[in-house]
């Protein structure tokens, strides 16, 4: 879906600023339809002046919708929104029968920096039943409507400072304070969440300021931030714990005629969220620690056939154990590399690298010269069951390229293309070695590579000429992203 930016940018006129304007306003508008319990859609002025396309629409969380069918993108000419090209002039459109100071507009002019007007912001609403807390609702959306109309609306610092995932809409919990930070109102939703976090006495009355500092009083400095939000002077957002639960409060100042009049502070009680959050920064940790375990098992292993196969004297026997280090060691890269970034998916790219560098040691402590490796990866991330395959059956190519086809050079090619059936990864080692003979018979080490890529990945493995080379090999390994490895019962 188009961003209210993108659309002022495509089929308006706006500058820079307006569209700066517009999207500060519909990124903190969502206080406005919930207050008002009304759809709001922002309507723009298009570059031609035939009319206007919907920018911008947001539901309310405290009604039902009015608009259920999708608007954004719309164009409508002028003359169908009266209210809208009236609103084009300034100031706010309201109920004829309230001529004086309609609390339920239905369109508001939003001016930009240089007092132009940008765009309109017409709002959708049925009749709704008198509740609790209809007549604050309506009181402070009529203020932030006049502060939308005067150009101070969202006030700077709204919605800042807390991610916007954790952000609290007003049916999550409302507070009004009055001037001096005390506490005129507050929702059952807003009372309920200040007990989770620790209080026992009333809300309303209470120094909101004092009573936030006192429930997260703990160990530690206490956010220097978080006193002016609670009292109302300044907006924006944060997140305050206690011994029983967290919560996040957003502040909205209230200017009436320039002034400051009071504040809306919407709470959400997050204590089961953050609750999830430290569940699974633990369950990390256990596969970091579990990845680390296992690597340094592995290399444990590793380092004992390396041990066993210098005490052998045999020379067939040497080889087998060294390349059965090998092995086990290049498994033992992929999980080096999940100890430090846990999850479902392994850095391919840096794999390789690893790889390269263990390939080498290898041939330094067996005597052997190492060739110049040069790897090009653009593969990114790939599933950590697919890694393991890979890792092993590229260690087994490059072994080959150095220990038996005697190469000077060898280039590590890596890259994942589109098809028309999806996604597909290749991986090339192309060396300039002796080439293949003729009467060259698959040693285990390509029946190793065979059996991970074909049988376990469903892919592919194909062994050719250097083509423009008196000698050498490019070893091809493919397989589909999108496929799954076949379980091995």
């Amino acid at each position: 879906m188009a961003s209210p930016e993108s659309i002022a940018r495509e089929r308006t006129d706006a500058t820079d600023a307006d569209v700066a304007r517009i999207g500060a306003v519909t990124q903190a508008w969502g206080v406005l339809a919930d207050l008002s319990q009304a759809d709001l859609v922002l309507w723009l002025p298009t570059w031609n002046g035939a009319g206007f396309v919907a920018a911008a629409h947001v539901r309310p969380t405290t009604a039902p919708t009015t608009l259920p069918e999708e608007v954004i993108g719309r164009f409508t000419p002028k003359g169908r929104m009266p209210d809208v090209d009236r609103a084009m002039s300034g100031g706010i459109i309201g109920d004829p029968r309230d001529p004086g100071h309609p609390r339920n507009p239905r369109a508001i002019a939003v001016p930009g920096v240089d007092a132009r007007i940008v765009g309109v912001v017409a709002r959708h609403a049925e009749s709704t039943n008198a509740g609790l807390f209809q007549e604050v609702y309506a009181r402070v959306s009529s203020v932030l409507f006049d502060m939308l109309a005067a150009g101070t609306f969202p006030p700077p610092g709204a919605g800042i400072g807390v991610s916007a995932r954790l952000a609290p809409r007003v049916g999550d919990g409302v507070i009004t304070v009055d001037a001096d930070g005390r506490v005129e109102r507050a929702s059952p939703n807003a009372v309920s969440a200040f007990r989770r976090l620790g209080l026992a006495t009333d809300l309303v009355g209470a120094d909101l300021a004092r009573t936030v500092v006192r429930l997260t009083h703990r160990a530690g400095p206490v956010d220097a931030g978080v006193a002016p939000l609670a009292s109302g002077r300044v907006a924006g957002m944060t997140e305050v714990e206690g011994a029983q639960g967290s919560l996040v409060i957003s502040t909205w100042p209230l200017l009436e005629h320039g002034r400051r009049t009071g504040a809306l502070i919407c709470v959400r009680d997050v204590t089961d969220l953050r609750s999830r959050d430290r569940a699974l920064l633990s369950k990390d940790a256990a596969l970091r620690e579990v990845h680390h375990r296992v690597k340094n098992n592995l290399q444990t292993v590793a380092a004992l056939l390396r041990l066993q196969s210098r005490r052998v004297q045999a020379p067939e026997a040497r080889d087998a154990l060294t390349e059965a280090g090998r092995r086990v060691a290049a498994i033992a890269a992929v999980h080096d590399i999940l100890a430090v970034s846990p999850g479902e998916d392994v850095a391919m790219d840096e794999v390789l690298t690893r790889l390269v560098d263990l390939s080498e040691q290898v041939s330094s402590a067996a005597g052997v010269a190492s060739p110049r490796i040069e790897v090009t990866s653009e593969l990114g991330e790939i599933p950590g069951d697919v890694a393991g395959p890979v890792a092993m059956a590229v260690s087994e190519l490059l072994a080959n390229a150095m220990e038996h086809a005697r190469a000077t050079s060898v280039r590590v090619n890596a890259r994942r293309t589109l098809t028309r059936t999806g996604a597909e990864c290749r991986i090339e080692v192309v060396d300039d070695g002796i080439g293949i003979p003729a009467d060259h018979t698959p040693g285990l080490g390509l029946q190793i590579v065979r059996s991970l890529i074909e049988e376990d990945l469903r892919g592919s493995v194909e062994i050719s000429d250097n083509e423009g080379h008196a000698g050498g090999t490019v070893a091809s390994i493919r397989w589909d992203a999108d496929d799954a490895p076949i379980p091995r019962g």
